[in-house]
């Protein structure tokens, strides 16, 4: 469907861990109306779920607060996308109604069925063997959609959007290859490999984001406000959804999203291979190729119940801080190493609550550039624009502090939602023009960073003292840290 002028309007779904977030924009990336709804965590030790039944109100409410008051009619609204956490994973019926709950991305329960296929536990196919262990194939317990419903269904092996675009669509709907890649999905011959055949039809017909899955039918226009009709288009994974959202998607660009974690991703045009299986490739709807990984640091380790803007102001005075911090915010790293043994450390005594703050803001920091040394000691082309987004990204400070670690520039767009990623993949797939291009029509520069150099120079000394750490503790390989080392010193001597 093509527009003339700006009169497209586009609708991004955000499914998120604490709340849904809906975003309608125009073609030129304009806001049109927003909407949010909380959802409610289940945690256990290391069990996390979510109530599947929940997803869907929660897109009901914020796609009625997004849409309420657009003469859409006008506007033409012309399709709509879904992201979801990555890795999170339930049992549905043939027709995508859910029979078990939500094992969101962090449900760390499937140790063994990990162990037998090779993956992290965070991964979406040792979750999905864990649920059919204890399920059964057909013996869903009917979550959110009444008790006791759907006993005895064929089980199918479903990713968390997929539960949403069925709704919308009024039936069941393929799922797309980036939430399919850590179901064990080959991204690169596009289809389930030979060892997951066992599975035979408990899992998904897949597509390329970007595919449509179908239209919003009147049940689901009635529900949400979206009207009937509107294209569904098939999305990707919350990570991939904030790249598009930050423009980092020309070769050699990358966007680091950091809010409670960490995830780096780029844009290449061949996969960057990794046989730790740090690094893995998500495809874009054009065929290239979305490398990444996902760090368990993150702003997930800052002290709670402190205002971050007071504590920003005061950090500023500890650069760099009299204590080295390894910030993980849970046991087990995944990025820029696997080591799940690993656990956060502090080396030194802060001298003050500030200290401590500005410690962890650092060491999120150092972490970031371990990540771009490690993808530099793949191969990977990581001098195009780096783009940080994620709730963190609204500290003006903490901002300027990682350029400044980093010693490169760094911009940060006006919207830093995953949910305008995928209004962005909506109109690509309505328009017809390239992701790159759509992307680069919609999403706004707000700040353009540039390192200092005098305090790039402050940080060189703790950077290197936490590598040695890390490699000590058996935690970061030797090759990778030499690597890091080599690059500290070429710049050292460049400067």
């Amino acid at each position: 469907m093509m527009f003339e002028g700006d009169d497209g309007a586009w609708l991004g779904i955000d499914l998120g861990t604490q709340s849904v977030r809906a975003l309608l924009v125009t073609a030129d990336g304009t806001p049109l109306g927003t909407g949010t709804a909380p959802l409610t965590n289940h945690r256990d030790g290391v069990r996390h779920e979510q109530d599947p039944g929940e997803w869907w109100e929660a897109v009901c409410t914020a796609s009625r607060s997004a849409v309420r008051g657009q003469h859409l009619s006008r506007l033409r609204l012309g399709g709509l996308a879904v992201c979801g956490t990555s890795g999170t994973v339930l049992l549905t019926d043939t027709q995508g109604r859910p029979l078990t709950p939500g094992l969101m991305y962090d449900d760390g329960r499937a140790v063994a069925e990990a162990a037998r296929v090779g993956m992290q536990t965070s991964w979406a196919l040792p979750k999905a063997m864990w649920l059919l262990e204890e399920y059964g194939r057909g013996q869903g317990k009917g979550q959110g959609q009444g008790k006791g419903q759907g006993q005895g269904q064929v089980a199918r092996v479903t990713h968390q959007p997929d539960v949403i675009t069925a709704r919308l669509t009024g039936g069941p709907v393929p799922t797309d290859s980036s939430h399919a890649l850590k179901t064990g999905y080959d991204t690169e011959r596009e289809v389930w490999p030979p060892r997951l055949a066992y599975l035979g039809e408990v899992l998904p017909e897949v597509v390329r984001p970007g595919s449509r899955l179908g239209e919003v039918c009147r049940a689901a226009a009635e529900a949400t406000g979206i009207p009937a009709g509107t294209p569904v288009i098939a999305g990707m994974t919350d990570g991939c959804a904030a790249q598009i959202a930050s423009g980092a998607l020309r070769y050699g660009a990358w966007n680091s999203v950091l809010g409670t974690t960490l995830v780096l991703k780029g844009a290449s045009a061949r996969p960057v291979r990794d046989d730790t299986g740090v690094v893995y490739n998500h495809r874009a709807p054009d065929g290239s190729w979305l490398p990444g990984g996902a760090s368990s640091v993150g702003a997930g380790a800052l002290p709670a119940g402190s205002d971050p803007a007071t504590m920003d102001g005061r950090a500023a005075g500890y650069e760099p801080s009299g204590a080295l911090t390894y910030p993980l915010t849970s046991p087990g790293e995944r990025f820029p190493f696997l080591a799940p043994d690993a656990t956060a450390f502090t080396l030194g005594t802060p001298a003050s609550e500030a200290d401590r703050w500005a410690a962890v803001l650092q060491g999120v920091a150092f972490t970031e550039r371990l990540c771009l040394d490690y993808l530099h000691h793949l191969g990977a082309g990581i001098d195009g624009p780096l783009t940080f987004t994620g709730g963190a990204a609204r500290s003006a400070y903490w901002n300027q502090l990682r350029a400044d670690i980093l010693g490169r520039p760094a911009r940060v767009p006006e919207q830093i939602e995953p949910a305008l990623g995928m209004a962005v993949l909506a109109a690509h797939a309505g328009l017809g023009t390239s992701l790159a291009d759509t992307a680069d029509r919609m999403v706004r520069i707000r700040t353009v960073l540039a390192p200092r150099a005098s305090h790039t120079a402050r940080f060189t000394e703790p950077y290197a003292r936490l590598v040695d750490e890390l490699e000590t503790r058996g935690w970061l390989p030797t090759p990778v840290a030499n690597h890091t080392r080599t690059r500290l010193n070429q710049k050292a001597s460049d400067s």
